[in-house]
């Protein structure tokens, strides 16, 4: 067995592993409840128009309430109200123009692309009709906004147009920036502690437990606070970059760098931890890099592909290239099942061949449960951000009309950051960890210093005192010769 620098979780007792799962819920449900008290994450203020009955549609203009940086991102949605709608089903298709004008804080018009843009929309009304989402701004570099919106090839009679506008509560940004600020702060204390604990052994015998800790919380820094040190924008350097797409892609770069971390971490754990000794890059780290890495680069290419498309075109929507989405949706499923597949693999053959080596199953039990419980909360949240078709229409990050409160956000983000917490806790020496690491209970270094005798019988001065900070050992070799 590979030597290890030993770890609190050794020394737990069963009362201790019960409390660390009671922490963990306390702080998770905290979060939550503050989420739950919190303030809505979308603002909308509506704009409605009456048309008349009228068949020729005239273009409308529409002017945006004053923004700020605060408010992050703007939509503008249509809901179109026929005579007969509730009458019958309609599915027809016409073609929407959308010209977007930036209006200045000194009230000038500037042109934020100096063309009309043209889409084909479907109107779809079974008793109601559905959403439209007119024009799409991924981040807000004016004051407000006019966005003038034309309707041609529309042959059914419209009764009105409800037109709204949607952006992020700048109460929820203040919240975002806060607590985001909060765990960068608490990472960093845990991060500085963990490495303090470390400091002691050679990083040789760190467990690959320890090695992974040492990587992911320095990513969950970066995870935790671009986004909100940018929209602080008096005291952050990259305050000058606010008005610019590139934080916000940068952001989610480094979450999805964090993330895909976390799943090669559990890959490499639930391998390494049966493959003792030298793991060579090879045959051990590269496929499931090769795994992961697909991964990333779906999900990288995805968020890319959808800003830049949206940078040149307000209207794009990933269903204006539905054939290289849905093959990018279906390449993306297939490398998630493969990584299922390949992760349970390795988790049914850990707990087959570990699970009666002492000390190895129980950091295999307590790292399976708390996954277990992790990868629960988080499908709950999902489902309940985005419904049952969370694999469908919300599959690339969309308007969600299911996310009405900072619940969702503030949950996701306390639970991957509790649960990297505790980790880093039970996985770090304790305060006699270097005297602990010389006993014989310990499994890296049990037996070394024992003679054969010792082994085999057992010897009679193991539980005597000590005495002035030394063993009796000698006087008692020298009372039994005399006798």
């Amino acid at each position: 067995m590979e030597p290890l620098a030993p770890m609190r979780l050794y020394t737990l007792s069963k009362r201790h592993f019960v409390l660390v799962f009671v922490v963990f819920f306390v702080c998770f449900g905290l979060t939550v409840f503050v989420g739950i008290r919190g303030p809505k994450v979308i603002q909308t203020s509506a704009a409605n128009f009456s048309l008349n009955n009228s068949k020729e549609l005239k273009p409308v203009q529409i002017l945006s309430n004053p923004l700020s940086t605060y408010n992050q991102q703007l939509w503008l949605t249509c809901v179109v109200e026929l005579e007969h709608s509730k009458e019958t089903a309609i599915q027809t298709n016409f073609t929407m123009t959308v010209k977007v004008d930036g209006v200045a804080q000194d009230g000038t018009t500037m042109f934020i692309h100096n063309k009309v843009h043209n889409r084909t929309r479907t109107l779809t009304c079974a008793g109601k009709c559905a959403e439209i989402i007119v024009a799409h701004l991924s981040y807000l570099n004016y004051t407000q906004y006019t966005v003038t919106v034309g309707f041609k090839h529309l042959k059914e009679r419209i009764k009105e147009m409800n037109f709204t506008w949607k952006t992020y509560d700048p109460a929820f940004s203040h919240l975002e920036i806060w607590f985001r600020f909060v765990f960068v702060v608490l990472t960093f204390i845990v991060t500085c502690l963990f490495a303090h604990s470390l400091r002691k052994f050679s990083m040789r015998d760190w467990g690959i437990e320890q090695k992974w800790m040492s990587i992911l919380l320095p990513l969950l820094l970066l995870y935790n606070g671009l986004s909100a040190f940018c929209l602080a924008d008096p005291f952050f350097p990259l305050s000058f970059l606010v008005n610019s797409w590139f934080p916000g892609m940068l952001d989610d770069l480094f979450q999805s760098v964090f993330l895909c971390a976390l799943l090669l971490f559990w890959l490499c754990v639930y391998h390494g931890i049966r493959v003792q000794g030298e793991r060579k890059c090879l045959t051990f780290y590269l496929p499931k890099c090769f795994t992961v890495g697909l991964l990333w680069l779906a999900c990288v290419t995805l968020g890319i592909w959808q800003t830049i498309n949206e940078l040149h075109d307000p209207m794009y929507q990933y269903r204006v290239d539905t054939g290289n989405f849905q093959g990018m949706k279906v390449f993306f499923m297939v490398v998630a099942a493969m990584y299922i597949l390949y992760l349970l693999f390795l988790i049914v053959r850990a707990c087959s061949e570990l699970r009666h080596m002492p000390y190895v199953d129980l950091r295999l039990k307590f790292l399976t449960a708390l996954t277990f419980v992790v990868l629960v909360i988080s499908i709950v949240i999902l489902y309940l951000r985005f419904g049952a078709q969370v694999l469908q229409d919300n599959f690339v990050a969309e308007l969600s009309t299911h996310y009405q409160n900072s619940a969702e956000f503030l949950s996701f983000y306390g639970l991957l950051n509790f649960y990297l917490y505790t980790l880093a806790f039970v996985y770090s020496p304790s305060k006699n960890a270097l005297y602990e690491s010389q006993l014989k209970d310990n499994p890296a270094f049990s037996m070394l210093n024992d003679s054969d005798d010792d082994v085999i019988y057992g010897s009679d001065y193991e539980e005597m005192p000590l005495q002035n900070g030394q063993a009796i050992r000698a006087q008692y070799k020298e009372g039994s010769e005399s006798d």
